[in-house]
């Protein structure tokens, strides 16, 4: 329980510098802007191709998922298992690029935030669209997804 608490106020507080930092930095342009949008590129092309050995990769064994409507995962195998059974050959992820958000945190890593737009495979309609946050852990030259939260999902109908 207290792990789970601590990462969640970790969540909570790097979404809060995420504010705070827009003061003085939009997280709209830079080198760590680029690195984190080809690593979200990189991600949901293996996500939306099903390559989940490829997608597997990104992130960490202990990662924690954080879904409103899917509820909360706590490992890696759990994050792949539910892909193959509700995403896999059935929904496509798009970011939304204009709304995509990159900033630093000290001595771990980084933040990605934006929205992205879900797409029935079967039907070819965008319908579905969510939040996210994404917190990137920056070891040597590897990046790993740690926590992700999925967030205000709702109808592209819905304002």
């Amino acid at each position: 329980m207290m792990k789970r608490s601590a990462a969640i106020w970790l969540a909570l507080a790097a979404l809060f510098a995420s504010h705070v930092a827009r003061a003085e930095d939009d997280g709209r342009d830079g080198p760590l802007y680029a690195q984190l949008l080809q690593l979200d590129q990189a991600v949901f092309d293996a996500y939306n191709r099903c390559d989940l050995d490829t997608f597997a990769g990104y992130f960490a064994p202990d990662v924690e998922f954080y879904h409103d409507t899917g509820g909360v995962t706590h490992d890696r195998q759990t994050v792949i298992d539910n892909t193959r059974k509700w995403i896999c050959h059935k929904v496509r992820r798009e970011l939304i690029a204009d709304s995509f958000r990159a900033y630093p945190l000290k001595d771990y890593g980084a933040l990605a935030e934006g929205e992205h737009r879900f797409c029935e495979l079967a039907s070819g309609q965008c319908e579905g669209v969510a939040k996210f946050v994404i917190v990137w852990q920056h070891v040597g030259d590897q990046w790993r997804i740690t926590r992700v939260l999925s967030y205000g999902h709702r109808s592209l109908a819905t304002p």
